[in-house]
């Protein structure tokens, strides 16, 4: 495939598939009961979104909003109660019912407050039935919202990992990334996240910002690594529609900052392996004396997921589902308020259902896209053929691309690191003709 133009680098970030803006609203609006009947819930993974910030950043295009006027927040908290109730009526039945994981995103799960924390572990606990001490619990914070109180809260519910987005060390770039912040209150909250002895910190970092370079680049990563954090997530920025940044002219062609990017993330990837962590996938590298944070036996290819607020995603093996989706202050304000109105959680709204072939995507993509890679074998026992029986052309295509790593082990299908630093290429490679289709007449509002 000498020759072939590969696609570029960065087209989408695929943290889930398929993506939220191919869902739409479902006419029969299916009863949650009907839809978990038979499906396995012995290892669940249980996500409850905050969609709340102090400040939205320039890069951001996630479901949130700035602040929580009046009693907001009390509001979204009663509707988050009265959805868990409904939930887990909804997985009542003859299997089991068991979390394996657990997770508070946002937004801003720490924009709440200490006592709010407090609630929002009760309901994961005593509504839903996760055993927030014994399974894994991520949690995102934000330098403000760090607080030693909230901390506390968090350490004493069970919380085995924090992660923190920083961006960047450097003031100026933060201010370039509409991201007010000073580096002494970074510095002051990874002390206290610290002090609160959660085993695991993660700190996000950002490369591809306005003025950013390979020096000021490595400063940020020095600045990270004096703290010895367990994981490290290395994001390229995107500049996305109806997002701050995206109301102005980019700086450079878009195959410039593509190139840019890519020399960047190399940089950052040398240096962190240099360093003694090991790469999990594209943007995510683990110490490696820290060892795994994740449970042994939950896997978001086969597992089902259990979302909890307006802006969260379940899953079940036939249908991906959710609440409407926006970008825009104005129309996410709007759904929220709708959400805390809502008083039966019983139906699903919005999602897309999930057929054999479509299942088959998913689990290559989001199995190819971890450094470790996929067991062929593993694939056929689950679904009866091959990887490459399903998906010849695509994997052909690959490999001429020098994505595939050729000296892996027999029976394992694995990106080379050519093909790790183009997963946001690869990834959309995958999408069905459907999805693309789907995404491409979405209308971002």
């Amino acid at each position: 495939m000498t020759g072939t133009p590969l696609p570029r680098p960065y087209r989408s970030y695929v943290y889930a598939y398929p993506h939220k803006t191919a869902y739409r609203p479902l006419p029969e609006r299916p009863e949650l009961a009907a839809l978990w009947a038979g499906e396995p819930k012995d290892a669940l993974s249980l996500y409850a979104h905050i969609p709340f910030c102090e400040v939205r950043c320039g890069f951001c295009n996630l479901f949130t909003r700035i602040g929580a006027p009046g009693e907001l927040t009390t509001r979204y908290l009663d509707a988050l109660d009265r959805q868990a109730v409904a939930v887990r009526e909804a997985l009542e039945g003859a299997e089991p019912v068991r979390f394996a994981t657990a997770a508070f995103g946002g937004g801003t799960p720490t924009f709440l407050t200490a006592a709010e924390l407090e609630r929002l572990c009760d309901i994961a606990e005593h509504r839903m039935g996760a055993d927030l001490r014994a399974v894994p619990l991520s949690v995102e914070t934000s330098p403000a919202t760090a607080t030693a109180d909230r901390l506390a809260v968090l350490a004493g519910r069970g919380a085995t990992r924090l992660s923190i987005g920083v961006q960047s060390f450097v003031d100026a770039e933060a201010r370039a990334a509409v991201r007010p912040q000073r580096r002494a209150d970074v510095e002051a909250a990874l002390g206290r996240i610290r002090d609160a002895g959660v085993p695991v910190l993660n700190i996000d970092l950002i490369y591809g910002i306005d003025g950013q370079t390979p020096e000021s680049w490595r400063y940020s990563l020095d600045a990270a690594l004096a703290w010895r954090p367990e994981e490290l997530y290395l994001y390229p920025l995107y500049v996305r529609p109806l997002t701050g940044l995206g109301r102005s002219a980019p700086a450079e062609s878009d195959g410039e900052w593509d190139a840019r990017r890519l020399r960047l993330y190399r940089q950052g990837r040398d240096h962190l392996l240099g360093q003694g962590y090991e790469q999990v996938s594209m943007r995510m590298f683990r110490r490696a004396d820290a060892g795994p944070s994740g449970p042994e036996d939950h896997a978001c290819q086969t597992d089902g997921m259990i979302g909890l607020g307006c802006g969260a995603r379940s899953y079940t093996s036939a249908l991906h589902y959710s609440f409407d989706y926006a970008v825009d202050m104005r129309e996410i304000r709007s759904i929220i308020d709708a959400y805390t109105e809502t008083g039966d959680f019983s139906r699903a709204q919005v999602g897309r259902w999930v057929d054999g072939a479509e299942a088959r995507r998913r689990h290559l993509l989001q199995s190819l896209l971890q450094a470790e890679g996929m067991e062929l074998a593993g694939y056929e026992e689950r679904f009866g053929s091959g990887a490459y029986e399903d998906f010849g052309p695509e994997l052909e295509r690959f490999a001429g691309y020098g994505w595939l790593d050729g000296s892996a082990p027999d029976g394992l299908l694995r990106l080379s690191a050519e093909g790790l630093a183009h997963s946001d290429g690869l990834g959309p490679e995958l999408f069905s003709p459907g999805v693309r289709a789907a995404m491409a007449a979405y209308e971002p509002k």
